[in-house]
């Protein structure tokens, strides 16, 4: 039987937003999404958890070299989400609503190429100490 670990990378982010269909009037997305659909957008502190599972490695140990992963998360996820407004300053949510739930398959999928397929890939981020979400489920 193959054994297989769990390994982890948590980083960390700035970034502001606003949740707004525009398909809707403003009532409607007042309603729906309240203090988050102020229109000069609000801001998070978002923590990101990357989680790999595959089989160590008989020459290193590792699953996979974190510091490489943690590269890796810097260059496809930081470096264009950190300190920027969703809405405006990241292409993929030109015409996708920024809600946490969107965010991380945003970030799955930016990730997803760049990892070996070997290896099982899920992405945690938590919005709020309380308000997390992850994919895949």
């Amino acid at each position: 039987m193959a054994m297989k670990v769990a390994v982890y990378r948590r980083e960390h982010f700035n970034a502001a937003h606003r949740l707004h269909n525009p398909d809707w009037d403003e009532a409607k997305n007042y309603k729906v999404f309240g203090k988050c659909n102020n229109p000069h957008y609000h801001g998070h502190n978002y923590e990101l958890e990357v989680k790999l599972v595959g089989e160590p490695d008989p020459e290193t140990g590792y699953v996979m070299d974190l510091k490489i992963l943690s590269d890796i998360i810097q260059e496809d996820v930081l470096e264009k989400f950190d300190h920027k407004n969703l809405n405006l300053d990241v292409e993929a949510f030109k015409n996708l609503n920024p809600t946490a739930e969107n965010i991380v398959v945003v970030i799955y999928n930016l990730l997803r190429p760049k990892i070996d397929p070997a290896y099982e890939l899920q992405v945690r981020l938590y919005e709020t100490p309380r308000n997390f979400v992850e994919y895949p489920a």
